[in-house]
């Protein structure tokens, strides 16, 4: 049964971290894929979460400023000493159609489905983009179901039990069950 937090936000990190490992062990699930920004978030997955195949998905360097690289280094040093992978690349639904959106001020359709997906959460689209982000980069099994941790603004509200696919086979996406989410 889903967990529904009150409300959005870092408040909820620990306890869905918990909630997601829970039922990654009930599962048998060994794949889990975390997103993080300044890597907190990452940092704590990658201390609970030793002995999976734990992959923590950045921004991309330049997401929030020329050059820019919101990972904090001491963040990503302690992840990579946890035996988990980063992996930094363009993200699923932005990535060069919000070139178009930023020049031309129209939306691409990478973005309507980001913006579908936020009907479900934040973390909800943010699962799900990371699934395809680390299929792509070969990081993520497309044979196997992961769970998948994300969140809104920072740390982590949403857990999902997905089969990750490749960005171009977006619309076999299954996401199999909600393990917690905030309330809309």
């Amino acid at each position: 049964m889903a967990v529904h937090f009150e409300r959005p936000g870092p408040a909820n990190t620990a306890e869905a971290l918990k909630l997601a490992k829970q039922r990654a062990d009930e599962r048998g699930i060994r794949q889990i894929l975390v997103a993080t920004t300044s890597g907190a978030t990452g940092a704590k997955a990658a201390e609970l979460y030793q002995g999976y195949q734990l992959v923590v998905v950045t921004h991309a360097t330049g997401f929030s400023g020329k050059d820019e690289q919101e990972l904090a280094r001491e963040h990503r040093e302690k992840i990579e000493a946890l035996g988990a992978k980063v992996l930094t690349c363009q993200h699923a639904l932005g990535g060069v159609n919000r070139a178009v959106r930023f020049k031309l001020k129209t939306y691409q359709t990478d973005e309507i489905i980001a913006y579908t997906l936020r009907t479900m959460g934040q973390g909800f689209k943010v699962c799900c983009e990371i699934a395809l982000m680390a299929a792509d980069a070969g990081l993520a099994s497309v044979k196997r179901e992961a769970v998948c941790i994300g969140g809104t603004g920072s740390g982590a509200d949403t857990a999902l039990v997905l089969t990750p696919v490749n960005a171009q086979d977006f619309f076999d996406l299954r996401v199999h069950e909600v393990i917690c989410k905030p309330r809309l």
